[in-house]
Protein backbone atom coordinates (compact mmCIF):
# COMPACT_ATOMS: atom_id res chain seq x y z
CA UNK A 1 0.00 0.00 0.00
CA UNK A 2 1.41 3.26 -1.11
CA UNK A 3 1.09 6.54 1.32
CA UNK A 4 -1.64 8.20 -0.64
CA UNK A 5 -3.75 4.96 -0.47
CA UNK A 6 -3.13 4.80 3.23
CA UNK A 7 -3.91 8.75 3.62
CA UNK A 8 -7.04 8.06 1.48
CA UNK A 9 -8.14 4.83 4.41
CA UNK A 10 -7.31 7.26 7.06
CA UNK A 11 -9.26 9.81 5.45
CA UNK A 12 -12.21 7.44 5.23
CA UNK A 13 -11.98 6.19 8.72
CA UNK A 14 -12.09 10.24 10.01
CA UNK A 15 -15.00 10.24 8.52
CA UNK A 16 -16.86 6.95 9.59
CA UNK A 17 -15.71 8.12 13.08
CA UNK A 18 -16.41 11.69 12.99
CA UNK A 19 -19.04 13.61 15.60
CA UNK A 20 -21.85 15.75 13.58
CA UNK A 21 -19.58 19.18 15.17
CA UNK A 22 -16.31 17.93 13.18
CA UNK A 23 -17.91 16.48 10.10
CA UNK A 24 -16.96 19.86 8.19
CA UNK A 25 -13.31 20.12 9.66
CA UNK A 26 -12.54 16.10 8.68
CA UNK A 27 -13.96 16.72 5.30
CA UNK A 28 -12.20 19.47 4.35
CA UNK A 29 -8.88 17.88 5.63
CA UNK A 30 -10.18 14.45 3.26
CA UNK A 31 -10.89 17.04 0.51
CA UNK A 32 -7.48 19.10 0.57
CA UNK A 33 -5.23 16.68 -1.20
CA UNK A 34 -7.71 16.64 -4.51
CA UNK A 35 -9.68 19.95 -4.39
CA UNK A 36 -8.17 22.23 -1.36
CA UNK A 37 -10.56 25.54 -0.91
CA UNK A 38 -10.51 28.39 1.40
CA UNK A 39 -13.77 27.46 3.19
CA UNK A 40 -16.28 24.57 3.54
CA UNK A 41 -19.99 24.36 4.57
CA UNK A 42 -21.99 21.87 4.29
CA UNK A 43 -26.01 22.45 4.76
CA UNK A 44 -28.10 19.65 5.94
CA UNK A 45 -32.54 19.92 6.88
CA UNK A 46 -31.45 16.72 8.49
CA UNK A 47 -29.92 18.70 11.54
CA UNK A 48 -32.70 20.83 12.92
CA UNK A 49 -30.60 22.30 15.35
CA UNK A 50 -27.26 23.42 13.36
CA UNK A 51 -28.57 22.79 9.76
CA UNK A 52 -24.73 24.66 8.83
CA UNK A 53 -21.68 22.93 9.68
CA UNK A 54 -18.50 25.03 8.57
CA UNK A 55 -15.09 24.72 8.23
CA UNK A 56 -12.24 27.29 7.32
CA UNK A 57 -11.63 30.97 6.38
CA UNK A 58 -13.42 32.51 9.64
CA UNK A 59 -13.64 35.61 7.59
CA UNK A 60 -16.14 33.69 5.10
CA UNK A 61 -18.14 30.98 7.13
CA UNK A 62 -19.00 33.49 9.59
CA UNK A 63 -21.11 35.52 7.19
CA UNK A 64 -22.75 32.25 4.99
CA UNK A 65 -26.07 32.70 5.37
CA UNK A 66 -29.17 30.16 4.55
CA UNK A 67 -30.53 32.38 1.83
CA UNK A 68 -26.88 32.23 0.14
CA UNK A 69 -26.96 28.37 0.57
CA UNK A 70 -30.71 28.37 -0.96
CA UNK A 71 -29.73 30.68 -3.73
CA UNK A 72 -26.54 28.20 -4.43
CA UNK A 73 -28.47 25.39 -4.48
CA UNK A 74 -31.38 26.24 -7.08
CA UNK A 75 -28.78 26.73 -9.26
CA UNK A 76 -27.33 23.54 -8.61
CA UNK A 77 -30.82 21.96 -8.74
CA UNK A 78 -30.96 24.10 -12.30
CA UNK A 79 -28.03 23.83 -13.94
CA UNK A 80 -25.87 20.81 -12.34
CA UNK A 81 -24.22 18.27 -13.95
CA UNK A 82 -23.88 15.23 -12.67
CA UNK A 83 -24.75 16.90 -9.20
CA UNK A 84 -22.25 18.92 -9.17
CA UNK A 85 -21.87 22.73 -10.02
CA UNK A 86 -19.13 25.72 -10.19
CA UNK A 87 -19.42 29.10 -10.98
CA UNK A 88 -19.21 32.53 -9.34
CA UNK A 89 -22.09 33.50 -6.30
CA UNK A 90 -23.00 35.33 -3.15
CA UNK A 91 -20.91 32.86 -0.52
CA UNK A 92 -20.28 34.52 3.11
CA UNK A 93 -21.06 38.11 2.14
CA UNK A 94 -19.41 38.75 -1.07
CA UNK A 95 -19.17 37.30 -4.80
CA UNK A 96 -16.32 34.35 -4.90
CA UNK A 97 -16.16 31.45 -7.23
CA UNK A 98 -17.76 28.42 -5.05
CA UNK A 99 -18.12 24.46 -6.43
CA UNK A 100 -21.67 22.72 -5.26
CA UNK A 101 -22.08 19.40 -4.65
CA UNK A 102 -25.53 17.62 -3.51
CA UNK A 103 -25.77 14.27 -2.09
CA UNK A 104 -28.22 11.44 -2.21
CA UNK A 105 -29.81 12.62 1.10
CA UNK A 106 -30.55 16.01 -0.40
CA UNK A 107 -27.28 17.73 1.76
CA UNK A 108 -25.14 20.33 -0.15
CA UNK A 109 -21.22 21.31 0.28
CA UNK A 110 -19.65 24.08 -1.05
CA UNK A 111 -16.19 24.81 -1.40
CA UNK A 112 -15.32 28.62 -1.34
CA UNK A 113 -12.37 29.56 -3.89
CA UNK A 114 -12.15 25.82 -4.94
CA UNK A 115 -8.15 25.01 -6.74
CA UNK A 116 -8.66 23.97 -10.47
CA UNK A 117 -8.78 20.05 -10.49
CA UNK A 118 -9.52 17.02 -12.76
CA UNK A 119 -12.19 14.14 -13.56
CA UNK A 120 -10.47 11.98 -11.02
CA UNK A 121 -9.55 14.53 -7.89
CA UNK A 122 -13.46 15.50 -8.32
CA UNK A 123 -14.77 12.54 -8.23
CA UNK A 124 -12.99 12.08 -5.09
CA UNK A 125 -14.53 14.60 -3.45
CA UNK A 126 -18.15 13.26 -4.58
CA UNK A 127 -17.26 10.09 -3.01
CA UNK A 128 -15.82 11.39 0.50
CA UNK A 129 -18.91 14.27 0.52
CA UNK A 130 -21.40 11.31 -0.25
CA UNK A 131 -20.09 9.14 2.89
CA UNK A 132 -19.79 12.40 4.66
CA UNK A 133 -23.63 13.02 4.13
CA UNK A 134 -24.60 9.88 4.88
CA UNK A 135 -22.39 9.51 8.08
CA UNK A 136 -24.87 12.66 9.36
CA UNK A 137 -28.35 11.22 8.25
CA UNK A 138 -27.33 8.11 10.29
CA UNK A 139 -25.64 10.25 13.23
CA UNK A 140 -28.84 12.51 13.50
CA UNK A 141 -31.26 9.45 13.31
CA UNK A 142 -29.42 7.71 16.00
CA UNK A 143 -28.46 11.08 17.93
CA UNK A 144 -28.58 10.92 21.79
CA UNK A 145 -31.38 12.25 23.89
CA UNK A 146 -28.52 15.70 24.81
CA UNK A 147 -28.51 16.38 20.65
CA UNK A 148 -32.30 16.43 20.59
CA UNK A 149 -32.99 18.50 23.57
CA UNK A 150 -30.27 20.96 22.36
CA UNK A 151 -31.82 21.07 18.86
CA UNK A 152 -35.13 21.55 20.26
CA UNK A 153 -33.60 24.92 22.01
CA UNK A 154 -32.02 25.79 18.80
CA UNK A 155 -34.80 25.19 16.66
CA UNK A 156 -37.33 26.94 18.33
CA UNK A 157 -35.17 30.38 18.97
CA UNK A 158 -34.01 30.02 15.07
CA UNK A 159 -37.90 30.45 14.49
CA UNK A 160 -38.90 32.90 17.55
CA UNK A 161 -35.85 35.28 15.96
CA UNK A 162 -36.57 34.98 12.19
CA UNK A 163 -40.30 36.24 13.36
CA UNK A 164 -39.46 38.92 15.16
CA UNK A 165 -36.86 39.92 12.27
CA UNK A 166 -39.75 39.75 9.99
CA UNK A 167 -42.14 41.57 11.97
CA UNK A 168 -39.79 44.45 12.47
CA UNK A 169 -38.70 44.98 8.88
CA UNK A 170 -41.94 44.34 7.24
CA UNK A 171 -43.51 47.17 9.29
CA UNK A 172 -40.73 49.44 8.28
CA UNK A 173 -41.40 48.78 4.36
CA UNK A 174 -45.00 48.45 4.31
CA UNK A 175 -44.59 52.36 5.96
CA UNK A 176 -42.16 53.01 3.18
CA UNK A 177 -44.55 51.99 0.67
CA UNK A 178 -47.76 53.77 2.02
CA UNK A 179 -45.01 56.93 1.88
CA UNK A 180 -43.83 56.26 -1.33
CA UNK A 181 -47.43 55.78 -3.19
CA UNK A 182 -48.58 58.81 -1.74
CA UNK A 183 -49.35 61.30 -4.44
CA UNK A 184 -48.62 63.87 -2.32
CA UNK A 185 -44.80 63.14 -3.36
CA UNK A 186 -42.99 64.09 -5.96
CA UNK A 187 -40.79 62.81 -8.50
CA UNK A 188 -43.08 59.24 -9.98
CA UNK A 189 -39.50 57.46 -11.39
CA UNK A 190 -37.72 57.92 -7.97
CA UNK A 191 -40.96 56.72 -6.35
CA UNK A 192 -41.36 53.73 -8.81
CA UNK A 193 -38.00 52.47 -8.52
CA UNK A 194 -37.95 52.84 -4.48
CA UNK A 195 -41.44 50.95 -4.42
CA UNK A 196 -39.90 47.94 -6.29
CA UNK A 197 -37.02 47.64 -4.06
CA UNK A 198 -38.99 47.83 -1.31
CA UNK A 199 -41.07 45.30 -2.52
CA UNK A 200 -38.65 42.88 -3.54
CA UNK A 201 -37.21 43.38 -0.21
CA UNK A 202 -40.63 42.30 1.46
CA UNK A 203 -40.50 39.44 -0.30
CA UNK A 204 -37.30 38.12 0.66
CA UNK A 205 -38.36 38.63 4.27
CA UNK A 206 -41.25 36.71 3.74
CA UNK A 207 -39.47 33.50 1.90
CA UNK A 208 -36.77 33.42 4.83
CA UNK A 209 -39.20 33.07 7.09
CA UNK A 210 -40.84 30.74 5.17
CA UNK A 211 -37.68 29.03 4.70
CA UNK A 212 -36.97 29.17 8.66
CA UNK A 213 -39.78 27.69 9.49
CA UNK A 214 -39.75 24.62 6.98
CA UNK A 215 -36.16 23.77 8.29
CA UNK A 216 -37.90 23.70 11.88
CA UNK A 217 -41.23 22.00 10.94
CA UNK A 218 -41.91 19.30 8.75
CA UNK A 219 -45.54 17.92 7.71
CA UNK A 220 -47.13 15.12 9.05
CA UNK A 221 -47.33 13.50 6.18
CA UNK A 222 -44.03 14.05 4.29
CA UNK A 223 -42.34 12.86 7.63
CA UNK A 224 -44.32 9.49 7.45
CA UNK A 225 -43.61 9.10 3.80
CA UNK A 226 -39.76 9.54 4.87
CA UNK A 227 -40.43 6.46 7.38
CA UNK A 228 -41.77 4.62 3.98
CA UNK A 229 -38.92 4.98 2.55
CA UNK A 230 -36.73 4.16 5.00
CA UNK A 231 -38.27 0.94 5.53
CA UNK A 232 -38.92 -0.13 2.13
CA UNK A 233 -35.80 -1.91 2.06
CA UNK A 234 -36.86 -4.13 4.50
CA UNK A 235 -40.12 -4.77 3.37
CA UNK A 236 -38.30 -5.69 -0.22
CA UNK A 237 -36.12 -8.32 1.60
CA UNK A 238 -37.53 -9.58 5.17
CA UNK A 239 -40.62 -11.27 3.36
CA UNK A 240 -42.32 -9.59 6.14
CA UNK A 241 -45.83 -7.43 5.32
CA UNK A 242 -45.22 -3.85 6.79
CA UNK A 243 -48.17 -1.98 6.46
CA UNK A 244 -49.06 1.69 7.01
CA UNK A 245 -52.08 3.46 7.81
CA UNK A 246 -52.10 7.37 6.46
CA UNK A 247 -51.94 9.80 9.00
CA UNK A 248 -54.35 13.12 8.30
CA UNK A 249 -53.20 14.98 6.00
CA UNK A 250 -53.86 18.27 7.43
CA UNK A 251 -52.59 17.31 10.99
CA UNK A 252 -50.35 19.73 12.72
CA UNK A 253 -46.47 19.91 11.29
CA UNK A 254 -44.13 18.34 13.15
CA UNK A 255 -40.57 19.84 15.01
CA UNK A 256 -38.31 18.64 12.75
CA UNK A 257 -36.59 16.68 15.87
CA UNK A 258 -39.61 15.14 16.67
CA UNK A 259 -39.93 13.85 13.29
CA UNK A 260 -36.32 11.96 13.19
CA UNK A 261 -37.06 10.81 16.52
CA UNK A 262 -40.49 9.42 15.16
CA UNK A 263 -38.61 7.84 12.09
CA UNK A 264 -36.05 6.55 14.43
CA UNK A 265 -38.08 5.03 17.14
CA UNK A 266 -40.30 2.72 14.64
CA UNK A 267 -37.15 1.59 12.69
CA UNK A 268 -35.99 0.22 15.96
CA UNK A 269 -39.20 -0.96 16.87
CA UNK A 270 -39.91 -2.97 13.46
CA UNK A 271 -36.16 -4.08 13.70
CA UNK A 272 -36.77 -5.45 17.04
CA UNK A 273 -40.54 -7.47 16.56
CA UNK A 274 -38.48 -8.90 12.92
CA UNK A 275 -35.79 -10.38 15.39
CA UNK A 276 -38.88 -12.36 16.51
CA UNK A 277 -39.94 -16.07 14.86
CA UNK A 278 -42.75 -15.88 13.64
CA UNK A 279 -43.89 -12.65 12.87
CA UNK A 280 -45.70 -12.41 8.85
CA UNK A 281 -47.29 -8.88 9.61
CA UNK A 282 -46.35 -5.51 10.77
CA UNK A 283 -48.74 -2.60 11.24
CA UNK A 284 -47.69 0.97 12.00
CA UNK A 285 -49.68 4.22 12.47
CA UNK A 286 -49.47 7.50 13.04
CA UNK A 287 -51.92 10.13 13.87
CA UNK A 288 -51.65 13.86 15.91
CA UNK A 289 -54.18 15.43 18.02
CA UNK A 290 -52.88 18.39 17.59
CA UNK A 291 -50.62 18.04 21.23
CA UNK A 292 -48.88 15.33 20.80
CA UNK A 293 -47.75 12.86 17.78
CA UNK A 294 -49.38 9.29 18.21
CA UNK A 295 -47.52 6.28 17.03
CA UNK A 296 -48.74 2.67 17.08
CA UNK A 297 -46.35 -0.35 15.88
CA UNK A 298 -48.44 -3.71 16.15
CA UNK A 299 -46.84 -7.22 15.20
CA UNK A 300 -48.55 -10.40 14.74
CA UNK A 301 -46.03 -12.92 16.28
CA UNK A 302 -45.61 -15.05 19.51
CA UNK A 303 -45.61 -11.91 21.97
CA UNK A 304 -42.08 -12.27 23.28
CA UNK A 305 -41.34 -8.93 22.94
CA UNK A 306 -39.22 -7.82 25.69
CA UNK A 307 -39.76 -3.77 27.35
CA UNK A 308 -37.06 -4.36 28.87
CA UNK A 309 -34.48 -5.88 26.01
CA UNK A 310 -31.30 -3.41 25.26
CA UNK A 311 -33.20 -2.32 22.01
CA UNK A 312 -36.27 -1.55 23.46
CA UNK A 313 -34.57 0.45 27.09
CA UNK A 314 -32.60 2.69 24.00
CA UNK A 315 -35.99 3.64 22.20
CA UNK A 316 -37.22 4.40 25.71
CA UNK A 317 -34.57 6.84 26.66
CA UNK A 318 -35.11 8.32 23.16
CA UNK A 319 -38.77 8.71 23.64
CA UNK A 320 -37.97 10.39 27.28
CA UNK A 321 -35.64 12.57 25.78
CA UNK A 322 -38.79 14.66 23.77
CA UNK A 323 -40.78 14.24 27.50
CA UNK A 324 -42.60 11.53 25.75
CA UNK A 325 -43.65 7.87 27.10
CA UNK A 326 -43.71 4.40 25.83
CA UNK A 327 -46.35 1.68 26.81
CA UNK A 328 -45.49 -1.80 25.30
CA UNK A 329 -48.63 -4.50 25.60
CA UNK A 330 -47.42 -8.07 24.99
CA UNK A 331 -50.34 -11.04 24.24
CA UNK A 332 -48.14 -14.60 24.21
CA UNK A 333 -48.99 -16.12 21.01
CA UNK A 334 -51.28 -12.71 20.19
CA UNK A 335 -48.42 -10.28 19.65
CA UNK A 336 -46.86 -7.03 20.68
CA UNK A 337 -48.59 -3.61 20.85
CA UNK A 338 -46.58 -0.85 21.26
CA UNK A 339 -47.81 3.13 21.80
CA UNK A 340 -46.01 5.89 22.15
CA UNK A 341 -47.03 9.25 22.42
CA UNK A 342 -44.32 12.68 22.00
CA UNK A 343 -45.14 15.99 23.27
CA UNK A 344 -44.87 18.78 19.75
CA UNK A 345 -44.10 21.84 22.28
CA UNK A 346 -41.22 21.51 24.66
CA UNK A 347 -41.81 20.88 28.19
CA UNK A 348 -41.96 23.54 30.35
CA UNK A 349 -38.62 24.65 32.30
CA UNK A 350 -38.75 26.14 36.08
CA UNK A 351 -36.45 28.96 36.24
CA UNK A 352 -32.80 27.59 36.52
CA UNK A 353 -30.48 28.32 39.60
CA UNK A 354 -27.97 30.84 37.70
CA UNK A 355 -25.77 31.20 40.71
CA UNK A 356 -23.94 28.26 39.00
CA UNK A 357 -22.67 30.77 36.69
CA UNK A 358 -21.18 32.88 38.88
CA UNK A 359 -22.38 35.75 36.61
CA UNK A 360 -23.14 39.04 38.36
CA UNK A 361 -26.01 41.56 38.74
CA UNK A 362 -24.96 43.27 34.88
CA UNK A 363 -24.35 40.58 33.52
CA UNK A 364 -27.67 38.52 34.46
CA UNK A 365 -29.69 41.47 33.13
CA UNK A 366 -27.27 41.59 29.70
CA UNK A 367 -28.54 37.64 29.50
CA UNK A 368 -32.21 38.33 30.74
CA UNK A 369 -32.19 40.70 27.70
CA UNK A 370 -30.58 38.14 24.92
CA UNK A 371 -32.82 35.83 26.19
CA UNK A 372 -35.76 37.71 25.39
CA UNK A 373 -34.51 38.59 21.63
CA UNK A 374 -32.80 41.97 22.14
CA UNK A 375 -30.17 42.83 20.24
CA UNK A 376 -27.24 44.83 21.47
CA UNK A 377 -27.98 48.49 20.91
CA UNK A 378 -31.80 47.64 22.47
CA UNK A 379 -30.18 46.00 25.44
CA UNK A 380 -27.41 49.20 26.18
CA UNK A 381 -30.68 51.37 25.52
CA UNK A 382 -32.68 49.51 28.84
CA UNK A 383 -29.52 49.41 30.75
CA UNK A 384 -28.75 52.88 29.91
CA UNK A 385 -25.13 51.77 28.93
CA UNK A 386 -22.69 51.76 25.83
CA UNK A 387 -22.94 48.85 23.50
CA UNK A 388 -19.01 48.62 24.10
CA UNK A 389 -20.09 47.67 27.62
CA UNK A 390 -22.41 45.27 26.13
CA UNK A 391 -19.98 43.76 24.34
CA UNK A 392 -17.58 43.41 27.44
CA UNK A 393 -20.59 41.52 29.55
CA UNK A 394 -21.63 39.46 26.77
CA UNK A 395 -17.73 38.21 26.17
CA UNK A 396 -17.81 37.56 30.17
CA UNK A 397 -21.21 35.73 30.04
CA UNK A 398 -20.46 33.56 27.11
CA UNK A 399 -17.21 32.65 29.03
CA UNK A 400 -19.28 31.60 32.25
CA UNK A 401 -21.94 30.31 30.66
CA UNK A 402 -19.51 27.91 28.09
CA UNK A 403 -21.22 29.37 25.06
CA UNK A 404 -19.33 30.34 21.79
CA UNK A 405 -21.56 32.09 20.19
CA UNK A 406 -24.89 34.38 20.35
CA UNK A 407 -27.51 31.98 19.45
CA UNK A 408 -25.59 28.80 21.68
CA UNK A 409 -25.99 31.38 24.40
CA UNK A 410 -29.22 32.06 23.91
CA UNK A 411 -30.60 28.67 23.72
CA UNK A 412 -28.52 28.13 27.25
CA UNK A 413 -30.44 31.13 28.48
CA UNK A 414 -34.02 29.41 26.75
CA UNK A 415 -33.11 25.36 27.70
CA UNK A 416 -32.72 26.72 31.60
CA UNK A 417 -35.63 28.67 32.02
CA UNK A 418 -34.95 32.07 31.04
CA UNK A 419 -36.99 34.32 28.58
Amino acid sequence: MDHQDATLLQSIAALATAPLLDMAHRLREAAAPYIASSALVIFTEDCTGRPQKKAGDEAIISRVSIAELDAIRATLVEVGDAGSWSGDATFGGGVRPVLAVSSPSNALLVLADPQPAGPEAQWMLRYLWTLAAERIREKVADAPPSYLIESRAASAERLRVTAELVDQHSTTLETLLAALRSPALGDAAARTAATDVAARALVGLRTLNDRTTGLVEEPVASAFQRLREDLRPLMGFSGIDVQFIEPPVNGRALPGEVAHAARAIVRGLVLAMVDQEGVRRIRTQWDCDGVNLLINVRDDGPGELSASAPAMARLVQRVEALDGSMGVDVVPGWGADVAVAIPLDPPARPLADVAQWNLGERELEVLQLLAAGQRNRGIAAKLHISENTVKFHLRNLYRKIGASSRTEAMALAHSNGLR
